[in-house]
């Protein structure tokens, strides 16, 4: 079995626009005289690699720790796209996909309202992007509320730097906060080795 770590670091990942950076420090150091390390710190809970629940957008949608723990592990499709994806390429991408999607596209992988309608009426329970966010700026809401409403997880600013698509199953449990809108993750995908 094959493991390929798709997360960023918390701590050095690009920060989504407005956002508060992660902040890491030492409180307790063995360089300094104390008897062990200790540290702390603290994060925004859509930095690096992350979930967004449907609570992000919608008021009535299910927070993280509503959340079904078998969204973030199965089957899933790793695609290439380049730009903005919209219902009529996600109609013709549909037969091919499992219940999770990836899209890789070097940050630039986004989801019009059209293509989320798409998803959201498939069965698919779980998308995800290399990007900071699934959408463009002028359709985030629309784009997430689209999702959310179906209950579909969206994995957000993953590392996919030598990935090939196809299919592989992911792992992406969220850290347990439960009454959080996002969490953040540790995405794997895994893969049969091939042959002998």
């Amino acid at each position: 079995m094959l493991l390929y770590d798709i997360s960023t670091d918390i701590l050095t990942a690009k920060v989504y626009d407005g956002d508060p950076a992660p902040k890491h420090e030492y409180i307790k150091s063995l360089d300094s005289g104390d008897e062990y390390n200790l540290s702390q710190f603290s994060m925004c809970s859509h930095n690096a690699t992350h979930i967004d629940a449907p609570f992000h957008f919608d008021e009535d949608g299910q927070k993280i720790g509503d959340m079904r723990l078998s969204t973030f592990y199965g089957k899933c499709t790793v695609v290439t796209i380049k730009g903005i994806l919209t219902g009529e390429d996600m109609e013709k991408l549909l037969p091919y996909c499992k219940k999770r999607l990836i899209l890789h596209g070097d940050g630039e992988a986004y989801i019009s309202q059209s293509a989320a309608v798409v998803i959201a009426d498939s069965g698919i329970v779980l998308v995800g992007t290399d990007g900071l966010c699934l959408s463009t700026n002028f359709d985030e809401m629309r784009v997430h509320l689209e999702l959310a409403r179906k209950g579909v997880a969206i994995l957000e600013g993953l590392d996919l730097k030598g990935i090939k698509d196809g299919e592989y199953t992911l792992c992406a449990f969220p850290l347990k906060l439960s009454d959080s809108e996002a969490a953040p993750c540790r995405a794997i995908l895994m893969e049969q080795e091939k042959g002998f």
